[in-house]
């Protein structure tokens, strides 16, 4: 079996520059290529992971963001917190219900969705072309892009009209996508919310020893003797 000799340079740089790296490679080191570039999408998952994380600082919606924790509990009265149920516009109206709103997300898995609007907002704010070029790829990388970290449910249309302006972006680049996120959230989380323990807790129509409430089927519900029946979804 052929082996090929390779001189390396050496890769501690403490030590003499006359040193040099050997290493026998054989057959079974032809895979090296591959997981090299494993590592390396590994590292762009990381970048694009530390990308969302800075962007999620970074942006807000009245001084918000999607992950600070705060004890909305002892700082939100029950009346305040009746208020989001008129609607969803409402809810967005104040940075408190945004950030319950936010909370409620996560427990679902779907903070993207917040998080992205909450930065189109920003966004459509910002009047210098530089700062402008660079948070819409900060967006693009964290939210539209196929391997985004945080990638939003959008149609291929929309997402490919925004892959066109996004060299040259406008501050309506986004309007689409935003409107689709926003629509997703109005309609699919936000009754949802309005039944979760976050919020029944807010309005003092739940006390924090009861149990959580469950999600239900869309297509049936089940009786007392777990008979799944055709009624419909409490939800």
């Amino acid at each position: 079996m052929e082996a090929l000799l390779f001189l390396f340079p050496q890769f501690n740089y403490m030590a003499p520059k006359e040193e040099v790296y050997f290493k026998i490679i054989g057959p079974e080191d032809l895979q090296a290529p591959t997981m090299k570039d494993d590592s390396s999408r590994q590292k762009d998952k990381e970048r694009k992971s530390r990308l969302s994380l800075f962007l999620t600082k970074s942006g807000s919606h009245e001084n918000v963001s999607p992950n600070k924790k705060t004890n909305t509990t002892t700082n939100i009265s029950p009346e305040t917190a009746l208020q989001w149920s008129d609607s969803f516009e409402e809810l967005l109206k104040h940075s408190d219900g945004v950030e319950s709103f936010s909370q409620f997300l996560r427990t679902e898995f779907s903070e993207e969705n917040i998080e992205f609007w909450l930065a189109c907002e920003e966004y459509k704010t910002i009047d210098s072309d530089t700062k402008l070029l660079s948070k819409a790829r900060c967006i693009y990388t964290v939210y539209i892009d196929s391997d985004a970290p945080k990638e939003i449910n959008i149609d291929y249309n929309t997402k490919a009209d925004i892959q066109k302006v996004i060299a040259k972006p406008t501050k309506s680049c986004f309007e689409a996508a935003q409107l689709i996120v926003y629509n997703l959230m109005k309609k699919d989380s936000y009754p949802r919310f309005l039944h979760s323990d976050i919020y029944l807790r807010l309005t003092r129509r739940k006390g924090p020893g009861t149990n959580m409430f469950r999600r239900r089927s869309r297509s049936c519900v089940f009786n007392d003797r777990g008979e799944a029946t055709t009624e419909p979804s409490a939800w």
